[in-house]
């Protein structure tokens, strides 16, 4: 899609080579697209929808499924992010598979061979990964996952070689639970939200989620801020349940990003369908945009990103054309952008 909105190319999954591209994209410098699928692939009698595949588009959007999970062994179901190393390996998670079913860490190198270098076996170990990587300190590879010592999520480093170490277990509560992909700065810091936690009078008493820091300390434990909590406004106009991410941090070192309910609109009984928020460095959260589930769209689950210019742009699930033949009355999504 060209910035005016205008369609170039547009690649159908057909099964066999993939269905139901649920995470973004991974771009290299040529120019090619790389991501990964939910299900299809390689169909057997236990996965009669298949295993998932990681997939590779040109610049013309022909498709290329580069490796086909099996299962068990080398894992199951893949909604996170891909990040690739300067040799052309993709590394990767799945929520499913391995020993305990819990998941696994995989590559796959340029010429489409698949190596498992961590199986998840749930508890402090970690479990379900469904975010992905970034690169931090050291060439190192940095995540969240289920599971930790208090059963509410942890972040872990692993290095290229698949030799993992858990860095920080998330206490829940008002620290929040249920994390997101992670965005660092130059100092080393991570960002992230959560889906839950913070302030627990609402969802049930789940809670409405947060956005939070984690540095590293000069002891090499890592420490959590909050830096915001969700629902701290009458109705929650100032959003409720950031989902999947990731957080865009600019310069200046404001962050941004969305959330699947709260805001100024009025749907769901009253839940709100999501807003666009601002997060400055002194803790001062701005809704740039409340979703109202019609032209603009609704139905929030992923993160936001940010041209040169400061514009933001991101994608929603529903909304749009109200007329749309697939999903009438409820729209098929936009891709929207928001000028500072």
């Amino acid at each position: 899609m060209t910035k005016s909105g205008t369609l170039v190319w547009l690649h159908t999954f057909d099964r066999t080579n993939g269905m139901w591209p649920d995470a973004g994209l991974l771009r290299d410098t040529a120019g090619n697209l790389y991501g990964t699928t939910q299900a299809g692939g390689r169909a057997t009698q236990s996965y009669p929808y298949g295993c998932g595949v990681v997939f590779k588009l040109d610049r013309t959007g022909k498709g290329t499924a580069l490796y086909k999970f099996k299962g068990i062994k080398t894992g199951c179901t893949l909604e996170a992010l891909l990040v690739g190393d300067s040799a052309g390996n993709l590394y990767g998670t799945t929520l499913w598979g391995g020993i305990r079913n819990q998941g696994v860490i995989f590559k796959v190198d340029k010429a489409g061979k698949g190596t498992v270098l961590h199986t998840f076996t749930g508890g402090a170990d970690g479990a379900s990964d469904y975010f992905g990587f970034i690169w931090g300190a050291g060439s190192s590879l940095y995540s969240v996952a289920g599971g930790g010592a208090d059963g509410q999520g942890m972040m872990f480093k692993m290095d290229t070689s698949g030799n993992k170490t858990v860095l920080y277990n998330f206490q829940g509560g008002s620290y929040g639970s249920g994390q997101s992909l992670l965005v660092a700065d130059a100092a080393g810091n991570f960002y992230g939200t959560t889906q839950q936690g913070g302030n627990m009078a609402c969802n049930g008493g789940y809670g409405c989620g947060v956005v939070y820091e984690l540095s590293p300390q000069s002891n090499g434990t890592w420490a959590e801020t909050v830096l915001y909590t969700f629902c701290s406004l009458t109705n929650c106009t100032d959003g409720n349940r950031p989902e999947a991410g990731p957080l865009v941090r600019d310069a200046p070192g404001n962050l941004y990003g969305m959330t699947a309910f709260g805001g100024a609109s009025s749907n769901c009984d009253g839940c709100g369908d999501g807003v666009v928020f601002k997060l400055d460095t002194a803790g001062k959260e701005t809704v740039l945009h409340s979703f109202t589930d019609g032209s603009d769209g609704g139905g929030v689950w992923g993160g936001l990103t940010m041209d040169a210019a400061g514009n933001l742009y991101g994608a929603v699930e529903w909304g749009g054309d109200l007329n749309c033949p697939l999903n009438k009355g409820y729209g098929c999504g936009v891709v929207f952008k928001i000028t500072p």
